[in-house]
């Protein structure tokens, strides 16, 4: 292999690079260009569908790949900004670039325009010879007229050749600048599941989320941020995890208020089984644990809602025809409850499933009526209280921000019914940077980026608007894979991944597009290992970018922290992160020396960084009259990290309840799994108290005033 590098280097990588590949990476930690090596490249290049099975293939696969490229007429999506001109690059064998080509464009409304076109008038771009034959491009300019925002389609025919490309046309910028909205909002933020009040079943609901929103907006908030709500996996296979869920499509019924339903009403036996003695000494059992346990609260929980379920079915109201209405307008809805269903008959996951079933074939007998009503029913309850959850937070002048992850779990619905989609022999990750320095391994399958193009997006679309149908703000988790993601070849340690590109003008019109239909802001998770074409693809199209306090800390007492413009949302953490106790007692440097990702002598060094930091942050905050002179508190330091934050022009500060009380565990430990009770932590307090204390209220009111301030420079 290594004698062979040198003969067929070239070649592979122009092959890489046709298949969008990235052939080195800059390694932070070692500080060096670290070249992908040829198996790591022909292993990502068979995934995406190359035919390699080594190095001496490259060539032939070089030939066909160019071939492919110049064989395809246009381009499957293409792009129209603001009503803009629309340009097509046409590729045509010689032979037809002077033929006549026959256009129709049909409108997502069902306007359709037809004119037919001189190929030979229209400008060229360049051409090519493959394979002996000679290919030409010609630019076709779309007629005027401007085009309204939408999902369109251009049909072109030349000759015998027939294509037909997907045209979105979308506004430059996503809602909120487009609106003019300029204000400067705060909200909270923390988790459902670790929410929790004297009414929750073991972990926080959807009620406990409208009380929260309800008390914010009392003391003047705006937002109310969570992790992403969809459903996960709690039996087998068992993953809690929000960023592995078991699809993006659909929501988790562990977040169901059971009690906020009018079939408990109707229902003697849902009753009966809610006030058993069993039934409340389980409750009792899960309101007094340390940790959330999901899997017991959803039995639990479960239980009633089959209870239910059979009231729900046996009966034939307004509410029965309201969920018929849903549920037409939710055509995979059947699909995914029968999805759920087989899986819980087989106790296994798909890929472990018979075929046809593995396949995506299910039959009535693959799986029990019941259980395929259940998730039939639950996906109705979530649908309906998340919808009254929307509406009652606008009447108070409060939303949610959502989360949507980058990807979802292996053995998820969605990589089962939209197999061609995914590319489930790799996994997506992130290279090793100054915070993960051995990477980051997901287990997500990552999408094919020419395939969800030929689909049109289609898959994309429906898990962005599942979110932007309820969601104030949208926070979208690595934000750079609209970019280009990190590929992890199988049995390859992280390192040895590679860079894969996709098509970021296609991804973003489909944002702006959809942010602005659902008036719902973006903000973009652009942390870690950032491209430089992403933060100003994020600015053109007014995406909100994340400013995180400790990230933007310098040892200068002159100038320790630089203040978020107005095209932030700025927090003190994340959900990754120690909340501000564990940053100030040094905790997640103890916890990366446990974790062996730093030596005692780095962690020496990293404490010494890290105490400059905070000698530094001080004097700021006193010198800019924030914090007093003398010795002060972390609380203190918390307080004035807060008004600095508060005063600044970021578009939204969001306050993690957690620091309000010096917590210092954090809600995750990335790259660990087993070892750290990972989204499991319940809240140290319930709701009914925190919306007492004192530090609580004093540290929320003080943002709120520092929100409404007039703006001066400080």
């Amino acid at each position: 292999m290594t004698a062979s590098r040198g003969t067929r280097g070239p070649a592979l990588r122009h092959l890489a690079r046709l298949y969008g590949l990235q052939t080195a990476y800059h390694d932070v930690v070692a500080d060096r260009r670290r070249e992908a090596s040829p198996e790591a490249l022909l292993a990502v290049l068979r995934a995406l569908g190359a035919p390699v099975g080594d190095l001496r293939d490259v060539p032939g696969a070089l030939r066909e790949g160019y071939e492919a490229r110049w064989q395809r007429l246009c381009e499957p999506v293409l792009v129209a900004w603001d009503g803009g001109p629309v340009r097509v690059r046409l590729r045509l064998p010689a032979g037809l670039a002077d033929g006549t080509a026959a256009c129709e464009l049909q409108q997502e409304t069902g306007e359709v325009r037809r004119w037919t076109c001189d190929l030979s008038s229209l400008p060229s771009a360049d051409g090519v010879e493959v394979e002996g034959r000679r290919y030409v491009s010609r630019r076709l300019l779309l007629p005027p007229g401007g085009l309204p925002w939408g999902y369109h389609r251009l049909r072109l025919e030349i000759a015998d050749r027939r294509v037909e490309s997907l045209l979105i046309a979308a506004p430059l910028r996503a809602f909120g600048a487009l609106d003019g909205e300029a204000g400067r909002s705060w909200g909270v933020f923390l988790p459902l599941y670790a929410l929790h009040s004297a009414r929750s079943w073991g972990a926080g609901d959807l009620a406990d989320l409208e009380a929260l929103a309800t008390w914010v907006a009392e003391l003047g908030g705006e937002l109310v941020g969570t992790l992403p709500l969809l459903p996960a996996f709690l039996d087998e296979p068992y993953d809690p995890s929000p960023y592995a869920p078991a699809s993006r499509l659909f929501w988790n019924e562990l977040y169901l208020d059971v009690t906020r339903t009018p079939d408990l009403e109707r229902s003697p036996a849902a009753q009966a089984l809610l006030a058993s003695p069993a039934v409340q000494a389980e409750l009792t059992a899960l309101r007094g644990m340390p940790l959330v346990d999901p899997r017991r609260a959803m039995a639990l929980k479960r239980r009633i809602l089959e209870a239910l379920a059979r009231t729900f079915f046996s009966g034939d109201g307004d509410w029965q025809r309201a969920f018929r209405r849903f549920a037409e307008g939710h055509q995979a809805l059947e699909d995914y409850a029968r999805f759920r269903a087989a899986g819980e008959r087989r106790g296994a996951p798909w890929p472990d499933w018979p075929l046809p079933q593995r396949d995506g074939l299910l039959t009535p007998g693959d799986y029990d009526e019941e259980a395929r009503r259940y998730h039939l029913y639950v996906q109705w309850l979530a649908h309906d209280q998340l919808r009254h959850l929307a509406e009652a937070g606008q009447a108070r002048g409060v939303g949610v921000q959502l989360d949507l992850p980058l990807g979802v779990h292996p053995a998820s619905y969605d990589v089962w019914r939209e197999r061609a989609l995914f590319v489930p022999e790799m996994s997506g990750g992130a290279p090793p940077d100054g915070f993960f320095i051995k990477g980051q391994n997901w287990g997500c399958p990552p999408l094919h980026p020419e395939r969800i193009r030929t689909q049109g997006y289609r898959y994309p679309i429906a898990c962005l608007r599942h979110h932007l149908a309820l969601a104030r703000v949208l926070r979208i988790d690595h934000l750079m894979g609209l970019h280009r993601l990190f590929w992890i070849p199988p049995g390859m340690p992280v390192e040895e991944g590679v860079y894969v590109r996709y098509r970021a003008e296609e991804l973003y019109a489909i944002l702006t597009l959809e942010s602005c239909r659902h008036r719902t802001l973006l903000v973009g998770e652009d942390l870690g290992t950032v491209p430089p074409s992403v933060r100003p693809a994020m600015a053109r199209h007014h995406i909100q970018r994340t400013y995180v306090l400790p990230f933007e800390m310098a040892p200068d007492p002159q100038a320790a922290l630089c203040a978020p413009s107005d095209t932030f949302l700025a927090s003190l953490n994340t959900h990754d992160m120690r909340p501000f106790a564990g940053f100030w007692q040094g905790l997640d440097i103890r916890d990366r020396v446990e974790l062996g990702l730093l030596a005692e002598a780095q962690a020496r060094e990293e404490r010494r960084g890290r105490e400059a930091l905070k000698e530094a942050l001080v004097a700021y905050l006193q010198r800019t009259g924030r914090l007093p002179k003398g010795r002060v508190e972390p609380a203190d330091v918390l307080r004035a990290c807060l008004a600095f934050l508060a005063a600044s022009a970021a578009r939204i500060v969001l306050v993690n309840l957690e620091d309000l009380w010096l917590e210092a565990e954090p809600q995750n430990t990335p790259g660990t799994r087993d070892e750290r009770p990972n989204w499991r932590r319940r809240a140290r307090y319930p709701l009914e108290a925190i919306r007492q204390m004192p530090q609580v209220l004093e540290a929320l009111c003080a943002v709120d005033r520092g929100r409404k301030e007039v703006l001066t420079p400080r």
